[in-house]
């Protein structure tokens, strides 16, 4: 940029070393000769410039390099390559003349700032500081053109944000609703900010990402489908991202983060809870972009305080374009498939839209999956009712010990990303606007998600009533099932280019097998003729975590079966495969918990294409029976393997609501402990199909339908009140038992299947 000469020019330097301010004088003689030199950080006043003059921000940026050299400089100068120490610039400058360069950020007039100063601060704080804090940003954003977007780097947050006349006039409507003085409320709010911010240092980020990578770097392979991310490229130049993606485990973060670092994107502003902030993930993260947040405060007063501080650092952070980065399941899975979405980040960054804080985001759902994961143990013990190990650093010692055998694949893709104005106006006006926002992102996710060798090979063997099978019965068995998926579209990591077998292919089938047995999900019996292989004793609800991640691609085939034999059952004057649309929606409410479910509409077009998958000619099967027919000669049927351990929880719920006191109060805890207790004996009577639906998340699930439906009301003895939630409770029982009579007419249809196919 030429400045003419008649134009006062003032460079704002930050040169923390004699080196550094000897190359900024060098610099500013070759392109303002004669200019003043200012400390950037100095924050002296500018009443002596005139509204005319050019402040120009300038900055020694280091650069790394890959030397070969083995000088002693270079070595140490190696080990904080962002800035090496002030002794060893000199020389290094000498022997490296490439590594250092003056960076300089974007002018502007002393007047234009003033002009934004009145703006955006109502002239209420420090003009200098205000000048400092944005010819620093100016400075970084031109830094980053040298070291890469990845180093996007935030500074002098909290300045930023409590100088701003909004701020000060929000805090001072809080402090009226609290009825406390604003003062008090705008200290603590400027703590909790300080305890929110991320100050983002490159330095650190290299660091958090050297030492965490034990947690992920020996485990797993990272495959990644990167058709998706030129296009997230474009968008983050004109907007946030918001990353959103499934959580299965501890480091799916760390994995994530490792993939973007990679393709140079910006750094996310992770959004965790405070329980991972021991030493070293805590001192290290603060500094790396991971914002811990608090559990619910005790204090009603100190809770609204601390939500309006996080507010306005996610505003803050929307309106500065940082990405963000958060879980909206709210913790990991238990169960393998997502929880239910947490609505309190996003509720704050549609506040954020609403406000006009910023124009807009994008949502990018994200699918993670890994074809073992070592900590899937640890979840099945929480399900049998054990109590969650806490995260410390003796635990982190004990996680990483865990993760240095290979496990196979971790697979991530990016979904279809979408705007979050858009997607709220779609959503309309009203109190399920969040809820289907919410939803639309966790339809994303799963569509996203590919079918993992594990958790094609868990289905298979998961329904095999326990009978082991050699390796030509489980690839006839599995044939029809990749065909399905095939003929859906949906991806399959077996067929990834990345993948080294095929599960069509004898040997890509043996292996993954073999794989199963390794990580001790499966065993394999040798003694005999041939080797058969089955689902390892007490291992159930570890196989079911991997076959559940790919139930979202088979619950609405599944929903359809299950109507299918509804509609046989009817007199023939009632029946007709077309009146099959009603019960698959009432089945869909009856899991409307437990997956995600896109619109009526869509639902309704999905229920026909698997009408038509199982039969071209379906719509001329009416008649006593014609479901049942359909069903008989199909070549796959999933409803009983795919829907039984969801079905089962639910009449385990079911029967303890249905022998329970109306007058007595369901509290959450000790009921789903008796839950626990009542599935273990009826698993031991023969009533529950597999020992995978004795859970504590399936349970919890079973129990949120339950309370939607009122059953956990509660009512005086004797009056009608009491009655009516009896009898709505055992109505509940009945409709349960009779989904699992039709699905275990689908699986006696399976069972002679089986045995035709297995000859």
């Amino acid at each position: 940029m030429s400045v003419p000469p008649d134009v006062p020019v003032v460079v704002l330097a930050q040169g923390r070393t004699r080196t550094e301010q000897q190359l900024i004088r060098e610099w500013v003689a070759a392109n303002h000769r004669g200019a003043p030199i200012r400390d950037l950080d100095s924050e002296a006043s500018f009443d002596d410039l005139s509204d005319d003059t050019l402040l120009v921000p300038v900055r020694v940026t280091w650069v790394s390099t890959s030397s070969s050299s083995r000088r002693p400089s270079e070595l140490l100068a190696h080990l904080s390559p962002r800035r090496p120490p002030g002794p060893l610039q000199k020389v290094l400058v000498r022997n490296s003349p490439g590594r250092a360069g003056v960076v300089r950020g974007e002018p502007a007039t002393v007047g234009d700032l003033r002009a934004r100063f009145a703006e955006e601060t109502g002239n209420a704080s420090s003009f200098a500081t205000f000048v400092s804090r944005v010819a620093t940003v100016a400075v970084d954003r031109a830094e980053r053109r040298l070291i890469g977007d990845r180093y996007k780097v935030p500074r002098q947050v909290v300045e930023q944000i409590t100088a701003s006349s909004r701020f000060r006039a929000k805090a001072a409507e809080l402090a009226q609703q609290l009825s406390r003085p604003e003062a008090e409320v705008l200290a603590e709010a400027r703590e909790c900010l300080n305890e929110l911010v991320t100050v983002q240092s490159p330095a650190a980020i290299d660091a958090f990402r050297t030492v965490l990578s034990p947690m992920h770097s020996r485990a797993w392979k990272v495959q990644v489908d990167t058709s998706n991310l030129e296009r997230l490229r474009a968008l983050n130049k004109e907007q946030a991202l918001v990353f959103l993606p499934a959580h299965r485990s501890y480091v799916d973060p760390l994995v994530l983060a490792e993939v973007l670092h990679e393709k140079d994107f910006p750094r996310n502003h992770l959004l965790g809870g405070n329980n991972m902030s021991f030493w070293p993930i805590g001192p290290l993260g603060k500094r790396a972009g991971v914002i811990f947040i608090r559990r619910a405060d005790t204090d009603a007063a100190g809770d609204a305080i601390y939500k309006f501080a996080l507010r306005e650092y996610l505003g803050y952070l929307t309106a500065k374009k940082f990405n963000l980065e958060w879980y909206i399941e709210g913790g990991r899975t238990r169960t393998g498939k997502l929880r239910p979405p947490k609505m309190g980040l996003l509720a704050y960054l549609v506040r954020a839209l609403q406000d006009e804080r910023t124009e807009d985001v994008a949502m990018v759902p994200v699918s993670i999956v890994y074809d073992h994961m070592a900590e899937v143990r640890a979840l099945d013990a929480e399900q049998g009712g054990a109590a969650k190990a806490a995260e410390s650093t003796r635990w982190l010692a004990r996680y990483v010990r865990g993760q240095q055998r290979m496990s196979g694949n971790a697979w991530i893709r990016f979904g279809e990303p979408f705007s979050l104005r858009q997607a709220l106006d779609e959503a309309g006006e009203g109190p399920a606007q969040l809820d289907k926002v919410a939803f639309r992102i966790c339809d994303g996710i799963n569509r996203a998600t590919p079918v993992t060798s594990s958790a094609l090979l868990t289905f298979t063997l998961l329904g095999s009533h326990d009978r082991a099978l050699t390796l030509a019965e489980v690839g006839r068995v599995l044939a029809p099932l990749l065909d399905y998926l095939d003929a859906r579209g949906i991806p399959r990591t077996d067929n990834d280019s990345a993948s080294p077998h095929s599960l069509r292919e004898e040997a890509g089938l043996r292996a993954a097998l073999d794989h199963l047995v390794a990580v001790g999900v499966a065993t394999v019996f040798t003694g005999g003729p041939e080797p058969v292989w089955s689902i390892q004793a007490g291992q159930h609800r570890v196989a079911a975590f991997y076959r559940n991640g790919a139930l979202h691609h088979l619950v609405t085939r599944a929903i359809v079966e299950l109507a299918l034999l509804e509609v046989s059952a009817k007199p023939v004057c009632e029946s007709s495969i077309a009146e099959s649309w009603a019960e698959a929606q009432r089945m869909r409410d009856l899991l409307k918990f437990e997956f995600f479910f896109p619109p009526s509409e869509q639902f309704r077009s999905d229920v026909v294409k698997e009408l038509q998958l199982l039969d071209p000619n379906w719509e001329n099967q009416d008649g006593p029976d014609g479901g049942a027919k359909i069903l008989s000669s199909s070549r796959l049927l999933v409803a009983h393997r795919a829907l039984r351990s969801f079905f089962d929880a639910q009449l385990v719920v079911a029967t303890a609501l249905a022998e329970r006191d109306p007058a007595a109060e369901v509290v959450t805890g000790p009921f789903l402990e008796e839950c626990l207790g009542l599935g273990q004996q009826m698993l031991l009577r023969g009533r529950l199909h597999r020992a995978d639906s004795v859970s504590r998340e399936l349970y919890s699930t079973a129990l949120r339908l339950a309370r939607h439906r009122g059953l956990l009301e509660t009512a005086a003895p004797g009056t009608v009140e009491a009655e009516a939630v009896q009898a709505a409770r055992h109505h509940y029982l009945a409709e349960v038992t009779d989904v699992l009579e039709r699905l275990g007419r689908i699986d006696r249809l399976e069972a002679d299947l089986l045995e035709e196919v297995l000859g």
